[in-house]
């Protein structure tokens, strides 16, 4: 099975990616990991991306394509994949489509995880780092620690990160209405979509989508 996974920031994207694709035993293929690997590896396209994003510009659609592209054509990702962060606009949805028809491969559906937005900004806004160590996460409603600003492991100072305060989250979800919302539409043309609402525990959002997934193939 060859699934698109898509949804705002904050609705879960990650999170769901491992769940199904383990479930569905098909390789998760995330933007953020096809990025580590190729920089750490320092492939032509990694060096490309690493010079962009020290740069603080966005890393071109050509090189992230390229990335993807390789990715797909490992043996692993043959009978099937999970996309998380890619396709990310329509021309990049454009070009996958193109490389799959070439491939004799298409996308069987489209993940759409709806999340109102307000939610989105207190999941985000809500969450705390420790200073100490990063993996140290908290959240002030959903795991708040036993003492304010405090991390429960390490004693370290909690605080909120830049790219998580409100403004920033509202920046990043005005940048995905305006750029991935817009392959929502371009996949329903194809009957592929299929809307999940992201709301609830895991495990509930999973078993939603599972359920989706079997009625659509079926």
């Amino acid at each position: 099975m060859r699934i698109v996974l898509v949804g705002p920031p904050g609705a879960g994207k990650g999170t769901q990616a491992q769940y199904l694709a383990k479930n569905l035993s098909i390789p998760h293929i995330s933007t953020g990991d096809l990025f580590r690997a190729n920089i750490s590896q320092g492939t032509p396209l990694g060096q490309k991306a690493q010079e962009y994003m020290k740069a603080g510009q966005l890393v071109p659609d050509e090189v992230t394509i390229g990335m993807a592209k390789d990715r797909l054509d490992q043996p692993d990702a043959a009978e099937g994949f999970l996309l998380d962060g890619f396709p990310r606009n329509l021309n990049q949805a454009e070009v996958l489509d193109r490389l799959l028809e070439g491939d004799s491969r298409k996308i069987d559906a489209v993940l759409d995880l709806e999340i109102p937005e307000d939610e989105v900004v207190k999941r985000i806004a809500g969450r705390r780092t420790c200073r100490t160590d990063s993996s140290h996460t908290f959240h002030v409603v959903y795991s708040p620690p036993k003492a304010e600003g405090v991390c429960d492991v390490c004693g370290g100072e909690l605080y909120q990160r830049e790219d998580d305060s409100e403004d920033t989250v509202r920046n990043r979800l005005e940048v995905y209405h305006r750029e991935t919302e817009p392959i929502i539409d371009y996949y329903k043309v194809q009957g592929l979509v299929v809307t999940i609402p992201a709301l609830g525990k895991v495990a509930e959002v999973t078993q939603r989508a599972m359920e989706a997934l079997r009625q659509k193939t079926t």
